[in-house]
């Protein structure tokens, strides 16, 4: 029984559902039920919108997930406004496409049963304590999303609704053993190379720019010093989790909660369970007769692993794992709990067949000692009192922001807060807890920008609400050239000192391919396409590209991203004669035609679409 489940929630079609739920879940799915404000129309897709809430948020999610990954190298990023706009359009276009496959599911009639649903939800790692779904994990995460049970079944019904489209997109490719083999022998290849490099920094020393030159290179490059619009915030927030550290329990009222609410910290009984399974038309009588062996004697253990047809547990004994109440289906779980320690069941019929079941060991409910759970009632109590106590606020904060509109002072001391103040950034850059789509909607707004208002109240998380005012604004626009002057000093340096460097290098491989070999050279045999630790890893890269000469050494030079020349002498090309991973690379060769597959499906779809951008439409006409 084990080993069907197990071998149903393990093809490649479970981990592509269950991969794409999640990944929807995590940026196209949440938002919708985090808000009801639409916003302007991002797009319109056959007629359906795609609003402008719905792309801040995803963006916003895309941007944490970058962030996430790259760490500080984001940052960077964030202050180039073309890699923004174009991050922000590849988040459009992946919600376009999203809907265009949706559409297409609905065409075709593509269902998903709540059976379906139930057994992806069990099986999300998102639910589950010790690899087992635990309904009280399930519940938390619900509720930190802001969803219902039934909201997360809708997001997932369609999800899977459309990987039923995909997964036969995907998995009908297959490669050839030749077209591996060709793609092995190039990726396996090594090369002799000897290098010579000629630094830039040598010949930036002596280098200077003049202004004449820096305000050239400003007023022919406006783009690299775009600046956004920026706003300096002044703001107050409420936050239950602000309040609730500032509040004390005493040990009594501990206490008392701890007895009124025992079940919350016991363990419930629990029985380490062992099973036989019949299987077929003759099922019955060979578990009767299974079951007369152990009750004539037989080890238990024994009679599953030569009689059971769960090969999986019949292999340690019949053994399946601890269970508490409610584990498994009604038939099996009332057996098991009303077995003493060793028992076993008489023969049963349950919906995988006939069973018998053995309560192998025994383990009264227990109870966690007040000591150990003081500190999660504490927080429990604490909450309660500063949720109580966040309810009494929020009108205030609502209303006096409301009716005292150009100051926030009198805000935060009505509520007990401070004023903070927000460093200066753009829509992409907002700092947290300010980096909400709605709240960053309010503080680029006009009543916040032009009129010197009080935004309203947003709700950034759960029970956390803030109100911001601008203290500062920049209009978008370039930035000044005295600001970015040194920025274009060391650029243009660092563009001369490399033209030298070339002009060198040239002279260098001339003289080399005339036979005065240079000295201090770097010699890098047999080296492969993840290099030697030696070499520049983009040298690597492009030694890989050069074509080796008919007869002796093949010359080069290549300019590094640091403004370095080497000059290379590629001596030798080896294919190696046994192959490495070729299953791995048919492999990898599907799953990309699968994916190729993909966009153009979606290139398909797009081409038989209406699809219309009216926001990029009204802001290109401004």
């Amino acid at each position: 029984m084990l080993e069907k489940i197990r071998e149903g929630s393990q093809g490649v079609a479970a981990k592509i559902i269950l991969s794409l739920v999640i990944l929807s879940f995590a940026l196209t799915g949440v938002y919708s039920y985090l808000g009801t404000n639409t916003g302007q129309v991002a797009a319109i897709v056959n007629g359906e919108e795609i609003n402008r809430y719905d792309l801040d948020t995803a963006f916003q999610n895309e941007q944490n997930r970058l962030r996430n990954q790259m760490g500080e190298m984001f940052d960077t990023l964030l202050a180039d406004p073309a890699y923004m706009d174009n991050l922000r359009q590849t988040v459009l276009d992946r919600i376009v496409a999203e809907r265009l496959l949706d559409q297409k599911v609905r065409e075709m009639g593509l269902r998903v049963s709540d059976a379906q649903i139930k057994q992806a939800l069990r099986e999300m790692p998102e639910f589950q304590v010790d690899g087992k779904f635990d309904n009280d994990r399930y519940q938390l995460v619900l509720r930190q999303s802001n969803l219902t049970g039934a909201q997360l079944g809708d997001i997932m019904r369609g999800d899977m609704a459309r990987q039923q489209l995909l997964v036969g997109l995907l998995g009908s490719e297959f490669a050839t053993e030749a077209q591996a083999k060709s793609l092995a022998e190039l990726q396996q290849q090594t090369r002799d190379v000897r290098v010579l490099m000629v630094k830039a920094a040598d010949y930036a020393s002596d280098l200077n720019i003049d202004s004449a030159a820096v305000e050239s290179y400003y007023n022919a490059n406006p783009l690299q010093f775009a600046q956004a619009e920026q706003v300096q915030l002044e703001y107050v927030e409420l936050n239950v989790a602000d309040i609730s550290g500032d509040i004390d329990v005493a040990e009594e009222d501990a206490r008392a909660y701890f007895e009124a609410n025992q079940s919350l910290y016991s363990m419930p009984e629990r029985r380490l369970a062992a099973h036989m399974l019949f299987e077929g038309d003759d099922a019955k009588a060979r578990a009767e007769a299974a079951l007369a062996r152990v009750n004539g004697g037989e080890a238990f253990a024994d009679v599953a692993k030569s009689e059971s047809d769960d090969t999986f547990s019949a292999e340690n004994g019949g053994e399946l794992d601890w269970m508490t109440p409610g584990t498994m289906g009604e038939v099996f779980d009332n057996a098991l709990f009303a077995l003493p320690e060793g028992g076993v069941s008489e023969v049963l019929e349950t919906d995988f067949g006939f069973q018998i079941v053995q309560a192998k060991q025994v383990e009264a409910t227990t109870t966690r000692p007040f000591a150990e759970v003081q500190q999660e009632i504490n927080a429990v109590l604490a909450t309660d009192v500063a949720q109580q106590e966040f309810y009494a606020l929020q009108q205030q904060l609502a209303d006096i922001s409301f009716e005292v509109p150009d100051s926030l002072q009198e805000t935060a001391d009505a509520i007990g807060a401070q004023v903070k103040l927000s460093p200066w950034f753009d829509r992409m850059s907002a700092p947290a807890p300010l980096n909400n789509p709605r709240l960053l909607a309010e503080a680029f707004s006009d009543p916040v920008l032009l009129d010197g208002m009080n935004s309203e109240v947003v709700e950034v998380g759960n029970n956390h609400l803030i109100v911001v005012r601008a203290k500062g604004h920049k209009a978008a626009g370039t930035k000044p050239l005295a600001e970015v002057t040194g920025q274009i000093e060391q650029l243009l340096k660092q563009q001369q000192a490399s033209e030298l460097a070339q002009q060198q290098a040239d002279k260098l491989m001339a003289d080399w391919q005339a036979g005065s070999v240079p000295a201090a050279l770097i010699e890098a045999k047999a080296i492969n396409r993840m290099g030697d630790g030696k070499l520049d890893n983009q040298l690597v890269a492009e030694l890989f590209k050069l074509a080796p000469a008919t007869t002796g050494s093949a010359f080069s030079t290549i300019k590094l991203a640091n403004g370095d020349i080497a000059v290379v002498a590629l001596d030798a090309v080896t294919t190696p004669t046994e192959l490495q991973g070729l299953e791995m690379l048919r492999g990898q060769l599907s799953q990309q035609s699968g994916q190729l597959n993909y966009l153009a499906f979606v290139d398909a779809l797009k081409a038989d679409a209406e699809v219309v951008y009216p926001v990029v439409d009204a802001e290109s006409q401004q």
